[in-house]
């Protein structure tokens, strides 16, 4: 159901309690409307975010709002029982402990548990991300064999999806997972992949990081 017909079956339950004297609808449009307020939450979220990333010059700096409106999406997503819309919330409270603040130890359990919600609501891409999240907390805690596996499974998914510039970007996790293992010729192939992935899709940015890459590999 689209946010309008949320929105109108709202309208519509209002008319009926105000002249028809029937309430009976007020519980479910409220619900309705919850739903729509938790999309929009986290839609602010993922632009707040978005500009954290896109930042050039001066060190980003947190947008104190971020967080929590993904706290409260995540919880009007549980109120209406929405476990696809919970995975998604949980993955970018997740997202924003683990990249904006650098902390793996409270971003886990919250990609941990996205995770395995996405993947009982079968949304693949939410799963691909967690798990591509996942990998890059397993690298930076020397666990290279796990991060390898979440690094590849998030990209089977993203390839089934169609995000083909996120099969790129994790590409470059990959190469630098080679490069920490000592196959550095493996690396610089599996740059070369990627930057060709890249470019064909015009993802840029991600053009940018495996130029990164290339020097620092």
């Amino acid at each position: 159901m689209s946010a309008e017909d949320r929105i109108e079956r709202a309208r519509s339950a209002y008319e009926q309690a105000v002249y028809s004297g029937d309430t009976s609808g007020l519980g479910d449009a409220e619900q309705a409307l919850d739903a729509v307020e938790a999309d929009v939450a986290l839609a602010r979220g993922r632009i707040l975010h978005a500009r954290y990333q896109a930042a050039v010059g001066a060190p980003a700096a947190e947008d104190p709002a971020e967080l929590p409106l993904f706290e409260r999406a995540l919880r009007l997503y549980r109120t209406v029982g929405d476990t696809r819309g919970e995975a998604e919330a949980l993955f970018w409270i997740g997202c924003l402990h683990q990249f904006v603040r650098r902390d793996d130890e409270t971003a886990l359990p919250h990609l941990q548990r996205s995770c395995r919600l996405a993947a009982e609501a079968g949304d693949r891409r939410i799963q691909a991300e967690a798990l591509r999240h996942l990998g890059i907390a397993a690298h930076a805690a020397g666990r290279w064999d796990e991060a390898r596996e979440h690094l590849e499974e998030s990209s089977r998914l993203r390839r089934e999806t169609g995000n083909l510039p996120g099969v790129a970007s994790n590409m470059i996790g990959l190469a630098y997972l080679a490069a920490a293992q000592g196959r550095r010729e493996e690396a610089l192939a599996t740059l070369d992949e990627a930057y060709a992935v890249a470019r064909s899709h015009g993802a840029h940015a991600v053009v940018r990081h495996i130029e990164q890459a290339r020097t620092r590999v």
